[in-house]
C-alpha cells in the first residue's frame, strides 16, 4: 500500500487480490459488460470458457450474470476483504461462501487454480511497480494536487479519505465510486498527465 496524506487528509493506493480473482472469473465466464461499475477487461487477457454445462441445472448464463454481480457489489463495498477466493490453502471443493450462488460457485470451482495462480503473478508484478514508485517518488503527484488545490481555494484541506483501487485492466483508465473510492488500471500512473485528468477533479471535489 502506498500512502499520501496531511494532517486531515489520506489517500491511499493499492491492489485488491479479491477483486481481481472476481475479474478473472468474469472475464473467463464471458460476463461482457457485468457490474457495476462495468470496468474493463483484465491484463493480460483470460479467455473466455463456455460454462453452459456447469450452469444449465442452475439458471444458465443469467443466474451466473445475477450472481457475479452480487459478489462484485459486495467486493467494491468491501475491497480489502481477506476473501478465501485468494487463500491458497482453501479446499477447492467448499466454496462455502458461494452456497446460494450455484452457478457461481460451479465456475469458481473450474477455475479456481487457474484464478489463483493468475492473482498471485499479478500481485507480484504490483509489488514490484510499487517498489518502483517508491524509488521515482512519481506517487507524489497526489500531494502535488491537494497543495495545488489548498493555494486555489486559500485554505486549509477539509477531513477527507480516499482509497484508489489498482487493477490489471487492458483499459487505461478511472472510475469514481462516490463518496471516497477510485478503480483504476494499475498502468494509469506511469501516464501523469491521463492520471492527473482522472484523479484531480476527484482531489477537488474532496478537497
Amino acid at each position: 500500500m502506498q500512502q499520501n496524506g496531511g494532517a486531515a487528509w489520506k489517500i491511499t493506493m493499492d491492489t485488491s487480490p479479491a477483486m481481481m480473482t472476481a475479474l478473472y472469473v468474469r472475464d473467463a465466464a464471458g460476463l461482457v459488460g457485468a457490474g457495476e461499475p462495468a470496468i474493463s477487461k483484465a491484463s493480460p487477457r483470460v479467455h473466455p470458457v463456455d460454462h453452459h454445462h456447469l450452469t444449465a441445472p442452475v439458471g444458465g448464463q443469467e443466474a451466473l450474470r445475477i450472481e457475479w454481480e452480487n459478489w462484485w457489489r459486495a467486493l467494491v463495498k468491501n475491497p480489502h476483504t481477506t476473501d478465501f477466493a485468494v487463500d491458497p490453502g482453501l479446499d477447492p471443493e467448499a466454496f462455502g461462501q458461494f452456497e446460494n450462488s450455484p452457478a457461481l460457485q460451479r465456475v469458481f470451482q473450474a477455475h479456481y487454480g487457474a484464478a489463483l495462480e493468475w492473482v498471485q503473478k499479478r500481485s507480484l508484478e504490483y509489488k514490484k511497480l510499487q517498489s518502483e514508485r517508491y524509488v521515482s517518488g512519481v506517487s507524489g503527484i497526489l500531494q502535488d494536487m491537494v497543495q495545488d488545490r489548498e493555494l486555489e481555494l486559500g485554505r486549509s484541506p477539509r477531513n477527507f479519505e480516499l482509497s484508489i483501487i489498482e487493477l490489471p485492466l487492458c483499459e487505461e483508465r478511472a472510475w469514481y465510486l462516490e463518496p471516497d473510492t477510485m478503480i483504476m488500471s494499475h498502468n494509469l500512473l506511469s501516464q501523469p498527465e491521463i492520471f492527473r485528468s482522472y484523479v484531480q477533479p476527484v482531489v477537488e471535489l474532496l478537497v
